[in-house]
């Protein structure tokens, strides 16, 4: 198999998972969103270790010691992604799973703009149009919601600030997946002690599956996380860009077909709206890609003349 279809068979891997991820959260009631998020980082912590220690992969830790700074960005990064996380499991036991699927439609123009006001990127005019088509969109999704979608933005500027720090600290994908889940994993513990105490731990008094299931949460984190890894490593941008609609495609599907979440027409219409920018951002960052390609084509094929 070539790198090529690899790479997407892992980036449609993780994001079937990802896609599909409500149905499992689902599962985990009656735990209570915290008790789940808890869960979530302690076993992934678990999970990750015994990976890494299978591969004989633990030297990382001692050159992250040698780097200071870098604890400052993991401890943003673990923040960040905890935030996401915490959000998005809320918004699923709750009963609002189309709203956490626009959180991550809307999360690459949150990208966009992340670029602009934190790293002073400069914007293509269709990215221009994209972000104020969104910022339409938004607007509209407020005047149906009576009030502005926090939960959808919450998860959308969580999860682009949460990439924003991974890329400026350069981890590999389980080695960062394990750091971050350790400087969460205290607090995550001091809070399941905190419900034991208070006898409302529902982990080990519900039934053996759902505890299973608890444990289970963090390969559930981790494995897509690595099969995303293993796609961005293999796919051009454009291409992996492509396949990340899927996730909240099918965790729309899962929320207005399988929850039967209501869709009236004025979410329909913002919905419609970020779908629109979403096209425009795409066909621009494709036609982008195409002209850099071609203009590193040509300037191989011009010959270079000896002086």
């Amino acid at each position: 198999m070539t790198p090529l279809r690899l790479g997407y068979l892992y980036g449609f891997g993780a994001y079937l998972m990802w896609g599909f991820f409500p149905l499992y959260l689902k599962l985990l009631q009656p735990a209570g969103p915290m008790e789940i998020l808890a869960h979530r980082i302690v076993w992934s912590v678990v999970f990750v270790a015994l990976l890494l220690g299978a591969l004989r992969n633990v030297g990382f830790l001692r050159a992250l010691l040698r780097r200071p700074w870098a604890m400052a960005g993991i401890v943003a990064a673990a923040a960040l992604i905890a935030v996401n996380w915490g959000t998005y499991i809320y918004g699923v036991n709750s009963g609002r799973v189309v709203e956490t699927a626009l959180g991550y439609f809307i999360n690459p123009l949150v990208v966009v703009l992340l670029g602009v006001t934190v790293l002073r990127e400069r914007l293509r005019p269709l990215q221009w149009v994209a972000l104020g088509i969104s910022g339409s969109a938004v607007a509209v999704l407020t005047v149906d919601y009576g009030h502005l979608p926090w939960l959808s933005l919450t998860l959308a500027f969580s999860f682009a600030g949460y990439g924003l720090v991974k890329k400026r600290l350069g981890l590999p994908a389980a080695e960062g997946l394990f750091v971050e889940s350790a400087v969460l994993a205290l607090p995550a513990l001091g809070y399941l002690a905190w419900l034991t105490r208070r006898a409302e731990l529902t982990f080990g008094h519900v039934s053996a599956g759902h505890t299973a299931l608890l444990v289970l949460a963090g390969a559930a984190t981790a494995i897509p996380l690595l099969l995303f890894a293993g796609a961005a490593n293999r796919l051009p941008l454009t291409g992996l860009g492509m396949i990340q609609y899927l996730a909240p495609i099918l965790q729309l599907a899962c929320g207005v077909l399988i929850f039967n979440e209501p869709m009236p027409p004025a979410r329909l219409a913002g919905f419609a709206l970020v779908w629109v920018a979403l096209v425009v951002f795409t066909a621009d960052a494709v036609r982008h890609a195409r002209r850099n390609r071609a203009r590193t084509r040509v300037a191989a094929e011009v010959p270079v003349v000896a002086a």
